[in-house]
């Protein structure tokens, strides 16, 4: 009886051990066709899809159930939490920062609703947000105060726009 919970155990703290990494090599760009050796020797540039083929990027399910991505947003890389809830992406002040959207405090003159009530944000419009191989351009999304949101969301402001994306057997697929 004890066996299997053991090794159920074990399992679990190998997944906690090696996941991070392994979501990470993951969200690496999945095109249809392998990247040339030179392309995948620079994890940082993303390679876009040769001619004729179409872009797509695999993302696994981490231990809590969601699917992170890691877009170069205006040429800066960010970790986002996927929410297919999110009309807009949305960044935190900080990511916001970061990639040099500069917002201030006059610039919060939306309101949105959110699970902890309703809270002030900044409506902004980023040039390219780029998952891989895969490029979206003139992206509508919110900066939200500092403090109110975790984690920047990638919402269907940029979901919307790809050819499709789906979820199975613990995996998201977004096709550019």
């Amino acid at each position: 009886m004890t066996r299997p919970i053991l090794w159920a155990l074990g399992v679990l703290a190998g997944a906690v051990l090696t996941g991070g990494s392994l979501t990470e090599r993951i969200a690496k760009i999945g095109l249809s066709r392998p990247a040339p050796a030179a392309a995948q020797a620079s994890a940082a540039a993303p390679v876009p899809a040769p001619p004729g083929t179409e872009a797509s990027v695999t993302l696994a399910q981490d231990l809590s159930g969601h699917y992170r991505a890691h877009p170069q947003v205006e040429g800066r890389v960010l970790r986002m939490l996927v929410d297919t809830g999110a009309t807009l992406c949305v960044f935190t002040r900080e990511d916001a920062d970061r990639i040099g959207l500069r917002v201030a405090e006059r610039d919060f003159t939306a309101k949105v609703g959110t699970a902890n009530g309703t809270v002030p944000a900044a409506p902004v419009r980023v040039r390219e947000m780029r998952v891989g191989g895969i490029a979206v351009r003139d992206v509508d999304a919110l900066v939200l105060p500092s403090g109110r949101l975790e984690t920047s969301l990638l919402g269907m402001s940029f979901l919307r726009r790809l050819r499709g994306f789906e979820v199975a057997g613990g995996r998201m697929i977004l096709r550019g």
